[in-house]
């Protein structure tokens, strides 16, 4: 038999699986099963970036380019960063990878050495650790708290630095929890990581999906010097509704994307052709499918608000999202007690309870580092929404 490396063995299988392979056993069987658990906007990608890949596979644009990227996106992505985040790069600096999730490991993968410590604030999304750990670094953990709105402050993060402490991983709009930084919280975590000398490796990609009035700053932005420590993180995916198209970004130091580029040379070399065309229409195209589909997610969220508020008597509490397309449902005060004869004792029993009685499935928040929490997204019809939140309350009631 085939020994499997450490370094593979170190990566822990995704505790969603389950809950997923349930699901689609139920939908198999007939079954209609009210889906909380999308990572994706359930809205079809815009016709007119369609058409561009379409256009390219007709001129017969099927040929190996360049391994970090058609030059003519990486200027698209040039302009949208200093349009969008008054960032300059060279358009060397900009690195085509397949999907903001690709981004993400060869960021670590190029600065990270074995032993080093990175700090995530907790709830994390799930993938943060597990490339860590997979690049030999150490993750670190930072508790971001509910009542603070699910955003560490930087004086958490200036308290969990050691002399092995090489990276921040920092997320806003977050996944899971939709909290957005304000532009002052940004720049007091951009002093402690510039005073510590941090790499901070900045997830940018739900940048669009953000609501009531909050915008989005890069802390790329908050000075020169914090920008040469940043490696920011973009893509296609959640913003233009491209998620099975795999195509992310990063802009980053020149060094670092020299390496990445060569790197990446090796590994996967460009990322498909046809695609690269279609995010050049994505990002130099008409913009109002993008708005409607912000405008759509905002309208779900307030429906979302409402309904959830009137659960508050049920135990359930939640903290209200500025971002991306999720909440995190609190749903501790459920434990101990019983549903069905079974005792409900985390995250995993309750979303394992509902998928079985309830035929609505969520994510747990263990998933994410945080067991007092299920992970419910709005990226579903406001109809099959409110309906699956009938279904939330039902089921709270009923726990005895």
């Amino acid at each position: 038999m085939i020994k499997v490396s450490d370094r593979i063995s170190a990566i822990a299988p995704s505790m969603t699986l389950a809950i997923s392979a349930k699901a689609n056993e139920l939908k198999a069987a007939g079954e209609r099963v009210i889906n909380f658990g999308v990572g994706e906007p359930d809205f079809n990608t815009p016709a007119h970036i369609v058409q561009a890949a379409k256009d390219a596979l007709d001129a017969g644009y099927t040929k190996y380019v360049a391994a970090a990227g058609l030059p003519k996106l990486k200027k698209a992505i040039v302009k949208k960063l200093k349009v969008d985040n008054n960032l300059e790069y060279d358009p060397s600096q900009i690195i085509i990878s397949n999907g903001a999730k690709h981004s993400i490991f060869n960021a670590i993968f190029a600065t990270i050495n074995p032993g080093d410590e990175v700090l995530i604030p907790k709830p994390y999304w799930l993938t943060y650790p597990e490339v860590v750990k997979s690049c030999g670094g150490v993750p670190v953990y930072v508790m971001a708290k509910a009542r603070h709105g699910y955003k560490v402050t930087a004086a958490q993060i200036e308290n969990m630095i050691t002399p092995k402490t090489k990276m921040l991983i920092f997320t806003s709009p977050s996944n899971p929890t939709g909290a957005v930084y304000t532009e002052d919280e940004i720049r007091k975590i951009a002093e402690v990581c510039e005073r510590y000398n941090l790499t901070v490796l900045s997830d940018e990609i739900y940048e669009k999906l953000i609501y009531g009035g909050e915008t989005h700053f890069s802390i790329a932005a908050c000075s020169p010097a914090m920008k040469e420590q940043t490696i920011v993180i973009n893509g296609v995916s959640k913003s233009y509704a491209m998620t099975g198209w795999r195509l992310g970004y990063l802009a980053a130091p020149e060094n670092v994307a020299k390496a990445i580029a060569s790197f990446q040379s090796h590994s996967t070399s460009n990322v498909n052709t046809m695609t690269q065309y279609a995010a050049i229409a994505a990002l130099t195209g008409d913009d109002k499918p993008m708005r409607d589909m912000v405008k759509a997610f905002g309208r779900r969220r307030e429906i979302m608000i409402q309904k959830l508020e009137e659960m508050k008597s049920l135990g359930l509490d939640y903290v209200k999202p500025d971002g991306a397309f999720y909440v995190m449902l609190l749903c501790d005060n459920l434990y101990g007690k019983y549903y069905e004869g079974k005792r409900i004792r985390g995250s995993m029993d309750v979303a394992d309870l509902l998928l079985t009685h309830k035929k609505v499935a969520l994510t747990p928040g263990v998933c994410f580092g945080d067991d007092d929490a299920v992970r419910i997204s709005y990226a579903l019809s406001e109809k099959d929404m409110c309906e699956g939140l009938d279904k939330i309350a039902e089921f709270a009631k009923e726990c005895e």
